[in-house]
């Protein structure tokens, strides 16, 4: 057992659940123990739970800009079982706690009730949720007027306007929007938050009445910021004092705030950023896979940032699988030689223990001590340790070296078996991805004037921001 992030393995050892937390954890006789590695569920701390894999549909491998316009392709489906689909890949990727930043609402009845479908295919897949609701009033297209883009795309301008181009709500009808869904579902284990898309995507307006209302009602923030290189350089010409330190002049900065990617953060503003105990959910696939960057981890710890893991519905095989993720990160920003920038034990923080209060506002640790939550995931000792070669193996080297989801043997949350042997207990996971798959199917083959645009739109995009390799995207 690993107890926690920076805990000593623990061998021997029995955990027992009462009332959804850790009543104890006591010696047994390993006789009469399974050979497991027991550590506490995993938490995304940013994903959007979105209903299918972006390659699926043509989006794999575009940088964000083109990306997010892909998502046009994709017809509005039941919310329940878009939501349901995605939390089970999450449950089984070792999951237990998941942000959702619901930017993708599929509009089919309003957004409380759709919202209450979301928190219903939570309970049903049994993990616990953070729900950003999306809030956003300009800049559709490029970060920038959308006209000189439309006065290119003659032919397809009405398909584009149609779908993009709606005018958006006013700040104080958006700001309406998280009371109501907070008056419908907001639950301790379904944590609504405002969710402003990122600060290329808001007004100067609707960021100030974001930090006012979360300030006045103590909600948490969950936001987008320096994701890509576009947006570093939209910041700096926009906020030329710099945007982070925009954000905490108007009050944005604070503990309450998650911050997700933060991949062109500036060493001065991760400074900030700790200073005022808001929180930053890296996203290590989802950077490579959309040509974000890599993410400044190292010097994020170096400025004692709170950083979290997050998979943002992207990881690197598209399964959602958290371990793999967890590997990859570490991998990835170690260091080289014998010098260690970002530690095994820091590491493990970011998947266990800093996500936790961003998603879910609570106290409460990631950690298998009495008291504590009954988050736990169970890894097959047995297989992940096939060889069978060293019987005093750390467990955390085998963790490193290899673990992914098909090791899960079982995912608890709240003391409640939720994954068991690559089974969502909760749902009929292959029946709700074929129902959903069919829906899919037939609405993007319904779409083809969409797909023309697309790639019209996606020419004029790339031009606008790298004209020398516009022909690429």
């Amino acid at each position: 057992m690993l107890p926690g992030a920076r805990a000593d393995v623990a061998r021997d050892r029995r955990v027992r659940f009462e009332g959804g937390r850790i009543a104890a954890t006591d010696d047994c006789n390993p006789r009469e123990c399974r050979p497991v590695f027991a550590l506490p569920a995993l938490v995304n701390a940013h994903d959007h739970a979105r209903s299918v894999r972006g390659s699926s549909f043509g989006a794999w491998g575009k940088p964000l800009e083109t990306w997010l316009h892909a998502m046009a392709m994709l017809p509005a489906v039941d919310p329940y079982v878009a939501t349901a689909v995605s939390l089970g890949r999450s449950a089984l990727g070792g999951a237990g706690t998941v942000m959702i930043h619901y930017t993708r609402v599929q509009g089919i009845t309003d957004l409380g009730t759709e919202a209450q479908q979301v928190a219903r295919a939570a309970r049903d897949v049994g993990v616990r949720v953070g729900f950003a609701v999306a809030l956003r009033d300009m800049n559709p297209l490029v970060y920038g007027p959308s006209e000189p883009i439309l006065e290119r795309l003659p032919t397809v301008r009405t398909e584009i306007e149609q779908r993009f181009l709606t005018p958006p709500p006013g700040v104080p009808e958006l700001m309406d929007r998280v009371e109501a869904v907070a008056a419908a579902c907001d639950h301790p284990d379904f944590n609504v938050q405002y969710g402003p898309a990122g600060v290329q995507w808001c007004s100067p307006g609707l960021l100030s009445a974001v930090a006012e209302a979360s300030a006045r009602t103590g909600r948490r923030v969950h936001m987008h910021l320096l994701e890509t290189r576009y947006q570093r350089d939209w910041a700096d010409n926009a906020y030329p004092d710099g945007i982070v330190s925009h954000l905490d002049a108007i009050g944005l900065l604070s503990p309450r705030l998650t911050l997700a990617h933060c991949t062109w953060a500036r060493p001065q503003e991760l400074e900030l950023i700790a200073a005022r105990g808001a929180t930053i959910a890296v996203n290590t696939s989802s950077n490579l896979g959309i040509r974000s960057g890599v993410a400044p981890v190292a010097e994020m710890l170096r400025r004692s940032c709170r950083v979290a893991l997050g998979l943002d519905g992207l990881a690197l095989d598209e399964d959602d699988d958290a371990l793999r993720e967890l590997r990859l990160g570490y991998l990835l920003h170690t260091g080289t030689g014998f010098a260690v920038d970002v530690d095994r034990a820091a590491t493990l923080a970011m998947a266990f223990e800093n996500g936790r209060r961003s998603v879910l506002d609570t106290p409460d640790a990631s950690a298998l001590v009495p008291g504590a939550p009954a988050d736990v995931l169970v890894l097959d000792w047995r297989r992940l340790d096939e060889d069978h070669l060293f019987p005093d193996l750390d467990p955390r080297d085998l963790l490193f070296a290899r673990a992914n989801a098909r090791f899960i043997d079982e995912l608890i949350v709240a003391g409640r078996t939720v994954v068991r042997q690559g089974r969502v207990l909760g749902i009929d996971l292959p029946a709700l991805q074929s129902e959903l798959l069919d829906r899919l199917r037939s609405g993007i083959a319904e779409n083809a004037p969409m797909a023309a645009a697309l790639r019209a739109l996606s020419h004029e995009v790339a031009a606008s921001f790298e004209p020398r390799h516009a022909c690429c995207w």
